[in-house]
């Protein structure tokens, strides 16, 4: 990894404020770096969660000292409306905007301890097969390695390389059992996963082995009541609870946590899942500070560098967060006013020189 590069240009990835391009780095430092060597840069690496790692351990054993952390997982899509197909660039469901989008869906892990959030881990959805629908017969696109597949390669990988954390947490789209198994019995962790209303329960031993289940929603329990039962299909009893809380739009919603945690209450649980909160913050903030969708590169290895530098970037300003005690949009607010100044002194200067 060129790793002289890499600083350079995920520096540029936070000050730039259009696109990001190899021509853009060459005019910033005054031709100083060509973009022939920014796009071999991006081309001739294959850099991606390991190099990650290896870039932000330091910071991690750093940060690590002040609790015992928390592991978030939660996917995005840096939408690329006008980029042609690939395996890379695709398309995905989003459950933000109940709708298909054209784009790369980028799956994170990100820990937590206290203010500090640095991602330790990520993988990026590859649509690598094709197929013909057997209905509108037209090609389309579907990922050999699931979801839920990379979700666990993701976890072990922070495992193996020690990240402190004491609660695996996920919204409902992992909490299968196949997860909620691999994290109890295979990794001896804890997990908080919410749950959707239609999940299958028992609230006894002698009625999972009757298979008299009902469904989460059904439930008579008290709002912030944590309550042992047996998930349908998941050997090991758990601890679930629900919280009634009001949207911005005066509407109600209901949220349904579970854990293999026994000694959390229903205010522990809802307060650790609160944390999973700081992953949205990571997505915000990698879009709008660190340029991840501001880049026109066409191929699969050139669009993964840089996302890859892109996150680079975002650690780079959670690092400078820590010093500064601004947040990240705060700290590129303060370069861009800065550059603005720097552009109006520039402007008097030419407008004097032409009086």
């Amino acid at each position: 990894m060129k790793k002289e590069l890499l600083e350079l240009y995920a520096d540029y990835l936070i000050s730039q404020q259009k696109y990001a391009t190899a021509t853009g780095v060459e005019a910033l430092t005054n031709g100083d770096v060509s973009h022939d060597t920014i796009t071999r840069f991006l081309s001739g690496g294959d850099y991606g969660s390991k190099e990650l790692w290896q870039y932000i351990k330091p910071l991690i054993r750093e940060a690590e000292a002040i609790d015992d952390g928390v592991l978030s997982f939660d996917d995005t899509i840096e939408e690329k409306p006008y980029t042609d197909e690939n395996e890379l660039v695709s398309w995905h469901f989003s459950h933000t905007h109940n709708r298909n989008m054209k784009g790369i869906n980028i799956l994170t892990a990100l820990v937590t301890y206290g203010e500090t959030n640095f991602p330790v881990g990520y993988e990026l959805v590859k649509k690598d097969c094709r197929y013909s629908d057997v209905v509108t017969r037209k090609e389309k696109r579907c990922a050999r390695v699931s979801k839920n597949e990379q979700f666990r390669s993701l976890l072990k990988q922070c495992v193996e390389n020690d990240v402190l954390f004491k609660y695996v947490l996920a919204d409902s789209w992992f909490s299968s059992v196949e997860n909620m198994k691999y994290i109890h019995a295979d990794l001896d962790r804890y997990f908080i996963f919410s749950l959707k209303s239609n999940r299958l329960v028992a609230l006894t031993g002698a009625a999972k082995k009757r298979a008299q289940y009902e469904s989460v929603s059904s439930l008579d329990f008290k709002d912030n009541e944590a309550i042992p039962c047996f998930l349908k299909d998941y050997s090991y009893p758990v601890k679930i609870c629900r919280k009634v809380f009001t949207n911005g739009d005066g509407s109600q919603g209901t949220l349904y946590l579970v854990t293999n945690d026994f000694s959390l209450s229903a205010e522990q649980m809802l307060s650790f899942y609160q944390k999973r909160w700081k992953i949205e913050v990571y997505h915000k903030s990698i879009k709008q500070n660190a340029s991840l969708a501001k880049s026109p590169t066409r191929t699969v290895q050139t669009q993964s560098n840089h996302i890859f530098a892109s996150i680079v970037g975002y650690c780079k300003l959670e690092a400078l967060k820590i010093k500064t005690t601004l947040n990240h949009f705060a700290i590129r607010y303060k370069l861009l006013l800065r550059a603005n100044q720097v552009a109006l002194q520039e402007l008097r200067t030419l407008q004097q020189a032409a009086a």
